[in-house]
């Protein structure tokens, strides 16, 4: 019996039993678009975070007093007092592999502008700081730093405290506004850049000098962070080994002293999202492949009772010389063609699937080739697997027990 015909008459086994056969083919379909829909999110996910972290300098190192707790967010090291201005000077100093490296001190506070005000946060900086996280100006300009040595009060503002402190579309730049009572004049405004990874607002914000913060603001004499760029990404791991060299030997630690203050790269944050992002996608995958081991048995189960059905008919065409290896193959085909074309549908749906959750409910996702290709293959595999077994028994059958089946 040739291939054509065995795909003729499983192709019109499948057709004479529409109803039955599309009920199999759902668990195939709603596994497969699981997946699909699953390593979307998955993909999704890990690609906006890279570009989210990445927008906020993807070269940037942060040094941050005390010892590493390995959290992804972290406070902003106000309680804990191991950098000073003296750490920043040795690393801009020293560090070779760094391009551009700003003290940080930061204090919450009331943003004010005659009868309006907003909660925001104050961040003392130097000019490399725009620089380093990657920020534009919408208008206006940075202070310079002579502004910095002699702690000028100036400032300029993000988005989202425009909004708040000039609600009727005055323009900011050349405006006074106070923080916490210290009036400030508005320099600059800085460009949108909408929330980090955190859910943070980035737009919140106001940057100044960062000695008119140490003094005026906080009357602090000790640094915050301090915040630096790599000269590329690739030496990013270099740099915070280098700057980590430098501050133990400048905090005078033993070898066998921990460090009392934490280098971290937007690399390290990045392969840490992803990782927990990808063992989040194989769980969500393994519970979507369920389904498809569900189709599988209802493929096996549908073709034994397919077998059972057509106990005479297998009799009948092996009585006349249907061999054995003809009746397994046009079982095997229909078991294939069932899962294959649940499989396709299943692709279709999947792919609508991922188009929803991506516009409707906002969602990042991003589709791989690969997903489809083993959702697909997966398909083929389980009309085998779970095929063969039914089909092997129908072709093993007594050519005169059949005929004599009721």
């Amino acid at each position: 019996m040739r291939l054509l015909n065995l795909l003729k008459i499983a192709f019109k086994a499948i057709v004479l039993n529409k109803t039955r056969t599309l009920l199999t083919m759902l668990g195939i379909i709603i596994g497969v678009a699981s997946v699909i829909a699953m390593l979307a999110i998955g993909e999704g996910s890990k690609e906006s975070i890279r570009s989210t972290i990445s927008s906020m300098g993807s070269n940037m190192v942060t040094i941050r007093p005390g010892a590493d707790d390995r959290g992804p967010a972290r406070g902003s090291g106000g309680d804990v007092q191991t950098l000073i201005f003296e750490d920043y000077e040795k690393i801009k100093e020293q560090a070779t592999l760094l391009s551009h490296i700003t003290p940080v001190v930061n204090g919450g506070g009331q943003v004010i502008n005659g009868s309006n005000n907003w909660p925001s946060t104050i961040f003392g900086v130097n000019p490399e700081y725009l620089e380093i996280k990657a920020v534009g100006l919408q208008s206006g300009s940075m202070f310079t730093d002579t502004e910095v040595k002699t702690a000028s009060k100036v400032a300029l503002i993000g988005q989202t405290v425009v909004e708040n402190v000039f609600p009727d579309g005055q323009e900011p730049v050349g405006q006074m506004i106070r923080f916490n009572n210290i009036p400030f004049k508005v320099i600059g405004v800085l460009e949108e850049k909408g929330e980090n990874t955190f859910g943070q607002d980035q737009d919140d914000i106001v940057i100044a000098p960062y000695t008119t913060v140490q003094k005026r603001i906080l009357a602090i004499d000790y640094l915050n962070q301090i915040m630096a760029s790599a000269v590329s990404e690739e030496d990013a791991s270099e740099a915070v080994e280098q700057v980590t060299e430098i501050l133990r030997t400048q905090h005078k630690l033993m070898d066998n002293e921990d460090d009392d203050f934490t280098v971290r790269s937007m690399e390290e944050l990045i392969s840490t999202f992803s990782s927990t992002s990808e063992m989040l996608t194989v769980l969500l995958v393994a519970v979507a492949g369920i389904s498809l081991l569900i189709g599988g048995i209802g493929i096996m189960n549908i073709m034994y009772v397919s077998v059972k059905e057509r106990t005479k008919e297998i009799g009948l065409r092996m009585a006349v010389g249907g061999k054995g290896s003809d009746i397994l193959m046009q079982f095997l085909i229909e078991a294939i063609l069932i899962s294959i074309t649940g499989g396709l549908l299943g692709v279709i749906l999947g792919l609508g699937a991922t188009v929803f959750i991506e516009n409707f409910l906002n969602w990042p996702t991003s589709v791989a080739l690969y997903s489809i290709v083993i959702s697909f293959a997966v398909c083929a595999l389980t009309g085998i697997f779970f095929g063969w077994y039914p089909a092997r028994k129908a072709s093993a059958l007594d050519p005169i027990t059949a005929l004599r089946y009721e």
